[in-house]
């Protein structure tokens, strides 16, 4: 008896070796295509103000004029005087805004089409569509065909949640731990180094077209990406697990872009009221907190531009001095963050980021202005952790991955909305202003988050 017993056990054993194993080469596959994805993502950052002020100057026949004009028109009749010199800030924040939105209303469809027809073939396709948007960009010599560029991008941003998809398909509780932790580093070293890139490869392209180089280096980039995911990444939904037909899927997707089912976490179920209360609570913080965070973070290349005249190079050295405090932070301090603290933290990163937006927009010097970034970067990569590991504390085990992805559309309508609104607000008031008011409005999550109650509380 106790040999078949120790027998059984060592099959046990060689099989969840082998599901280890199966499960690494998975998150290596998915660490790399995210890297590589997000390095070509991240290369148009620092290039933005310069690309549109490009526009503004050879466009003035095009979309870019003729959307100038209704700008104007409508400045003029609100009273707000000398508005030209921000409206590269005010077509940017537009243009993040569409992007975002194009992604918060596809990435949910594209879900579901996985869940039919296996999460390769999906991602392939969203590689494809990102490919052909760099393909767009580098001959986008017109504002209309740079807007198609970002449109075709929008849409065919899928590629982040289907990794998450991937992961979440994964064998063993501790896998799925690993791969959201691979996925967090990809982000961290995309935005660390894409920016560098994209600004190095600025200075190597001529300079009427100093965009075509970082854009062939992106496309160069993402048709790698194909390659690599047709040969390296496996099928983690056998045909076996996939859903019949799209119908369910589709309900689900339609569910994660009506923003009144996703506030009230509707499809979440066997909560009690005071935890379901507790749970939209703290659904409307991060809301709240990503809509004011990602408007003000979405127009710092323009602040450096106009204020500080940054080259790309310069809004380069910009993002790499963030990323690295960013990676630094979420390596050293936010990994060692005790469970049950997350709340004050949180509450302390956003209270930290208040005089952190009032330096940026009131820094006259350099040193000024680097200040308020340290401040902001490091404030800026324990928040969304804690706040993200206190929602994943509500539901059952059947119920983490709809809480998790109720947060995350969430997250992405935020993102959708923020940079249009503060860029509308730079746009009309100044620098000064915009940042002053999305600094103290940041009080608001903090307020809102003292007002969660959470198992901690509770004990106390």
């Amino acid at each position: 008896m106790a040999t078949k017993q120790e027998g059984s056990k060592s099959a046990s054993q060689g099989v969840e070796e082998g599901g280890d194993k199966s499960d690494s080469r998975v998150l290596l596959a998915v660490f790399v295509l995210l890297l590589v994805d997000l390095l070509a993502f991240t290369v148009i950052l620092p290039l933005m103000p310069s690309l549109l002020d490009y526009y503004g100057q050879v466009d003035q026949g095009g979309l870019y004029g003729a959307i100038q004009e209704y700008v104007d028109w409508f400045a003029v009749t609100l009273g707000i005087p000398q508005t030209r010199r921000f409206n590269a800030v005010l077509f940017g924040g537009i243009l993040g805004s569409l992007f975002s939105l194009l992604q918060f209303l596809s990435s949910p469809l594209i879900g579901a089409l996985s869940d039919v027809y296996g999460r390769k073939p999906l991602m392939l396709l969203s590689a494809v569509g990102i490919a052909c948007s760099y393909g767009v960009w580098t001959v986008s010599y017109t504002f209309g065909v740079f807007v198609l560029a970002r449109v075709l991008g929008g849409i065919s941003k899928g590629n982040v949640s289907l990794a998450t998809a991937v992961v979440a398909d994964l064998k063993s509780a501790k896998s799925k731990g690993h791969g959201m932790a691979v996925i967090g580093i990809a982000f961290s070293l995309g935005f660390l180094i894409g920016p560098s890139i994209g600004a190095w490869f600025s200075r190597m392209s001529d300079e009427g077209h100093f965009f075509s180089t970082p854009a062939l280096f992106a496309l160069t980039l993402s048709l790698c990406n194909i390659v690599f995911i047709a040969f390296f990444l496996p099928e983690t939904l056998p045909e076996g697990k996939r859903a019949k037909s799209i119908g369910n899927g589709l309900s689900e997707a339609s569910f994660l872009v009506n923003p009144s089912s996703l506030f009230s976490f509707s499809a979440v179920k066997n909560l009690t009221k005071k935890e379901l209360e507790s749970l939209q609570s703290l659904g409307a913080t991060y809301f709240v907190y990503l809509f004011l965070f990602s408007g003000l973070e979405y127009t710092l290349t323009f602040l450096t531009h106009n204020k500080f005249q940054y080259t790309s190079m310069q809004q380069g050295r910009m993002f790499l001095y963030m990323g690295l405090i960013m990676l630094v932070t979420q390596g050293g301090y936010s990994r060692r963050i005790s469970p049950g603290t997350e709340k004050k933290i949180a509450s302390r990163g956003m209270a930290i980021l208040v005089p952190s937006f009032l330096l940026i927009g009131a820094a006259e010097s350099t040193l000024l202005f680097y200040i308020g970034l340290g401040l902001f970067s490091f404030a800026s990569a324990t928040v969304v952790p804690c706040l993200t590991a206190m929602t994943s504390s509500y539901g059952g085990t059947d119920q983490k991955g709809t809480v998790m992805g109720i947060l995350r559309s969430l997250g992405a309508l935020a993102r959708a909305l923020g940079p249009v609104a503060a860029s509308t607000v730079y746009w009309g008031l100044g620098a000064l202003p915009c940042y002053a008011i999305g600094g103290l409005f940041l009080i608001i999550p903090v307020m809102m988050l003292a007002k969660v109650q959470t198992a901690t509380d509770k004990t106390e």
